[in-house]
């Protein structure tokens, strides 16, 4: 009995094989594949925002881009006519009213590396190398370039408008520093390279590790806290903090609308083995 069904099991399997129009195994391959590569492409136009969406979004981000470049042309215009305005005075005396030690010192070690033009350059090299050893090329090059920028622009912005610093006899002035005032140099370096800093470690990192933590909270803290320490110090009227923030803004936001264009095409795309540990456990 068992030989017979053994027999009949033969002869249906070489049916199947001598029958010209059942699948081949190479088929059945190719339509698992075509089924496979079929969900991926659903999955990813699932996923993938529609076009009306990313240009609302295009040009929701162009209006904003407007308005600060708008309002910082303004204050620009304003204080290039009126170097010294009431309501900046008024802002830094109230500012100076607490002449606590510790607040003091917490606004000059907010400052401090803006002060330091060795102790800038070293970080913003020491971040290019770091980010180079992980392959980060693209976020590499983006922190040089903004940071260069943003100094070339400050230096331009001054030169034009040429604003005077606050004096003494209006103001406490406890940093004295040269050149002209507007906009704050020490604001738009800390937003270029702070600011972005904090942004790769919104969109590029990922995981609650205590590196990414500690980078979001740094990053975070002197880009809010160098603006109220320029003012302290009596460095800075807080328009030049305004401006600096405006113009500064700007230029980190068109940055990283440029970062995540280049990076969507691949730019200096990481392409060898070397940390790849650690970009397929930390880079999303």
């Amino acid at each position: 009995m068992q030989q017979k069904q053994s027999n009949q099991d033969q002869e249906k399997q070489n049916t199947e094989e001598d029958d010209p129009n059942s699948p081949s195994i190479g088929e059945k391959i190719e339509e698992e594949t075509e089924e496979v590569v079929e969900e991926a492409r659903q999955e990813v136009t699932e996923a993938r925002r529609p076009w009306y969406q990313i240009v609302k979004w295009g040009r929701i981000l162009i209006v904003v881009y407007a308005m600060l470049f708008v309002l910082f042309g303004l204050l620009a215009w304003w204080v290039f006519y009126h170097p010294v305005i009431a309501i900046d005075v008024t802002i830094t005396r109230e500012f100076q009213e607490n002449q606590s030690p510790w607040l003091q010192y917490a606004m000059v070690a907010v400052s401090f590396i803006g002060n330091v033009s060795l102790l800038s350059f070293g970080l913003i090299i020491l971040a290019i190398v770091l980010l180079w050893v992980v392959d980060l090329r693209l976020e590499a090059v983006m922190v040089g370039a903004v940071s260069a920028v943003s100094a070339i622009l400050n230096w331009l912005i001054k030169y034009i408008v040429g604003r005077p610093r606050p004096t003494s006899s209006l103001v406490d002035v406890i940093q004295h520093a040269g050149g002209n005032s507007f906009p704050s140099g020490h604001v738009m370096a800390y937003v270029a390279f702070w600011g972005l800093l904090f942004s790769f470690g919104i969109i590029l990192f990922k995981g609650n590790h205590w590196w990414r933590s500690a980078l979001l909270i740094i990053s975070g803290l002197f880009v809010v806290l160098v603006g109220p320490s320029r003012i302290y110090l009596g460095d800075h009227w807080a328009t030049d903090v305004l401006g600096a923030y405006l113009i500064g803004g700007l230029l980190l936001g068109v940055s990283l609308w440029i970062y995540l264009y280049l990076k969507g095409r691949g730019v200096l795309a990481p392409r060898s083995t070397r940390a790849k540990h650690f970009r397929e456990k930390y880079v999303k």
